[in-house]
C-alpha cells in the first residue's frame, strides 16, 4: 500500500531536486539530481586532527594543522560535512535566506548521517544551536541552526536546548568582514543565561557554515566558561577561503 501510494504521490507531485529544481526518476535518500549531486564535495581525511581543516594532500593520517599547533581552540574538535560550494552552497542559501524549510530538514538529515559515522553521539548530553539575535530572528522568522540540529536530535535522542545560549549583542552580519574584523566582531557578543544547564555536559554546538570560526569559537570559549566538560563542533559547510585548501602543514582558516 505504501508503494502504491508513494507512486500515486510521484505521478501527482513528482521529486524534484532540491536546489534546481529538475524532476527526478525517483526518490532517493539524498534528494538532488546526479549534476548537483556530483557537485557536493564532502569533507574527508585527511585534514586536521582539532578545527577539521582539510589537507591538500590526498592521502596521510589526520593531525594538527599549523595554526591548531600554535593556538589554544575553545572546542575539542571541530568537523563539517562538505564544502561551501556549489550545491551545499546553493543548498544553504535557499534554506536560510529564501525560508525553503523542507531544504533545511533535509540538510538537517544529512547531518545526522555524517554525525553517526563519524562519532559515538551518546558521548553528547546537549545539543546548542549557535543563536541568532533576536532582531536577526524577527526579521528572518526562524534560526537555521535550531532546524538542523532538530534533525540530529530526533535522530539521537539528545535533548535541544536553544535558550540558554543567547546572542546578547546584535552584531553586523560576518559576511564581508575581514578575519580580524570577524573576530572583532563577535567578542563579547554570547552569553550563557543559566550556567548549571551547561556545567559538566559535553555539548555539541552545531551551525550552517564554518567559515573563520569566530563565531563558533565565541560560543564554545562562553560554553567553557560556564564549565561545560566539552564542547565539539558540528556544520553542515565548510568554506576554505578562495577554495584553496591549505598545504600540510600549513595555515589553516579556521
Amino acid at each position: 500500500m505504501k508503494e502504491v501510494l508513494t507512486g500515486l504521490a510521484d505521478v501527482i507531485f513528482p521529486p524534484r531536486c532540491l536546489t534546481c529544481g529538475v524532476i527526478l526518476e525517483r526518490h532517493d535518500s539524498l534528494p538532488f539530481c546526479p549534476p548537483c549531486l556530483s557537485g557536493i564535495r564532502f569533507i574527508r581525511s585527511p585534514l586536521c586532527s582539532r578545527c577539521g581543516v582539510p589537507f591538500s594532500l590526498p592521502e596521510g593520517a589526520d593531525h594538527l594543522c599549523g595554526d591548531c599547533l600554535v593556538t589554544q581552540r575553545p572546542y575539542a574538535i571541530a568537523r563539517a560535512v562538505g564544502y561551501y560550494e556549489e550545491t551545499l552552497l546553493t543548498a544553504i542559501h535557499l534554506f536560510k535566506y529564501r525560508g525553503r524549510m523542507g531544504i533545511g530538514e533535509v540538510l538537517g538529515r544529512i547531518m545526522a548521517d555524517f554525525a553517526g559515522v563519524i562519532w559515538d553521539m551518546k558521548v553528547f548530553s546537549l545539543l546548542l544551536p549557535v543563536p541568532l539575535h533576536r532582531k536577526r530572528l524577527q526579521e528572518r522568522g526562524f534560526n537555521q541552526a535550531v532546524i538542523l540540529a532538530r534533525s540530529l536530535s530526533k535522530r539521537f535522542s539528545i535533548p535541544l536546548d536553544f535558550m540558554t545560549l543567547r546572542r546578547e549583542v546584535p552584531t553586523a552580519p560576518q559576511v564581508g568582514l575581514g578575519l580580524e574584523e570577524r573576530w572583532a566582531n563577535v567578542r563579547g557578543a554570547f552569553a550563557v543565561r543559566k550556567p548549571e544547564k551547561i556545567a559538566g555536559r559535553r555539548v555539541l554546538l552545531v551551525d550552517d557554515v564554518f567559515t573563520t570560526g569566530s563565531t563558533l569559537s565565541e560560543c564554545a570559549a562562553v560554553l567553557m566558561q560556564a564549565e561545560a566538560e566539552a564542547v565539539a563542533v558540528l556544520t553542515l559547510a565548510r568554506a576554505v577561503h578562495g577554495h584553496d585548501v591549505p598545504a600540510d602543514p600549513g595555515v589553516s582558516s579556521g
